[in-house]
């Protein structure tokens, strides 16, 4: 059974991140481009935790904050410096 379940939470991870990337190559703004980099982000994260949840390992942990905390500041950075360019 839980097999299963990490499979179909892999294919859909995949699939956001494939989408994610094709935004990326694609986008037809820089602020595309940034925001699907930031949701790529979130599958890492949410892949990372779901791979320690899965084998109940919290070693995990301070890699997930590391990398939540540079998404939330990366975010404001480009927020705050697209608001000033306009």
């Amino acid at each position: 059974m839980t097999t299963a379940v990490a499979v179909v939470i892999t294919a859909l991870l995949a699939a956001g991140a494939t989408l994610a990337l094709i935004r990326v190559v694609r986008g037809p703004s820089v602020l595309d481009r940034i925001v699907a980099t930031d949701v790529l982000l979130a599958i890492v994260v949410v892949a990372i935790a779901t791979e320690a949840a899965f084998t109940r390992d919290a070693t995990a942990l301070p890699v997930l904050v590391v990398l939540s905390i540079l998404g939330f500041v990366g975010s404001v950075s480009v927020a705050r410096f697209s608001g000033r360019s306009r």
